[in-house]
């Protein structure tokens, strides 16, 4: 996979409808092999940095079909999923009961200051490099005052490109700090999963930052 470069616009375009795509055409085998994973981590990750006012409005952004969605609800929280992918979008809503939102991550259209935290769990590792910065801001301009975001992404070392049909972008975490830190965010905990393996069998970096 080759290193990050400039898209035009079309190339930025055809990020969106192939990866999405891909999505859409594995949504009921992706369902089926992700719907047991255990992200509980992840997710107590977000909440822990959440100031204690009871029920947290949460954007789950790139919800796919609806997992921890249904997860946050059971813990008396108010989550509403984000998805490009249209079949994801009409799968969450019936298994979690949940508001979702049909929006693809470069061209957001969210309310300000909406939401308590953003939970991006495996999905903004899908954004281009360049378009990146206005992606991470609009969620800073969406996040309430001191807003939490999570984040988990595939780590690497800057590749960037196709790969089994998906675009990716895989950073380490001193340029995925830099990114984020960057958008109007200070940097709260990191860590590597999953869980008490040696780091090289671990390839997901998890990070939660707070609104500043």
């Amino acid at each position: 996979m080759p290193e990050s470069k400039n898209l035009d616009a079309t190339e930025l375009t055809d990020v969106v409808h192939r990866t999405l795509a891909f999505y859409d055409d594995q949504a009921q085998a992706f369902w089926n092999g992700t719907r047991d994973h255990d992200v509980s981590q992840n997710r107590a990750a977000l909440l822990r940095h959440l100031a204690p006012h009871g029920a947290a409005r949460i954007l789950d952004l790139g919800c796919g079909p609806g997992r921890d969605l249904i997860a946050f609800k059971s813990l008396g929280h108010d989550p509403i999923g984000l998805d490009g992918s249209a079949k994801f979008c009409a799968m969450a809503r019936d298994n979690s009961g949940c508001e979702v939102l049909h929006q693809d991550m470069l061209n957001l259209s969210l309310t300000e200051e909406d939401f308590d935290g953003v939970f991006a769990n495996a999905s903004l590792f899908h954004v281009p490099t360049q378009v990146l910065p206005s992606v991470l801001k609009a969620l800073w301009r969406t996040l309430h005052p001191r807003g939490v975001l999570f984040a988990s992404n595939p780590r690497g070392n800057g590749e960037e490109g196709w790969q089994s049909g998906r675009y990716g972008a895989f950073h380490d975490h001193d340029v995925w700090r830099g990114l984020v830190e960057a958008a109007g965010f200070e940097e709260l905990e990191h860590y590597y999963r999953p869980a008490g393996r040696p780091r090289q069998q671990q390839p997901w970096l998890a990070s939660v930052f707070r609104k500043v």
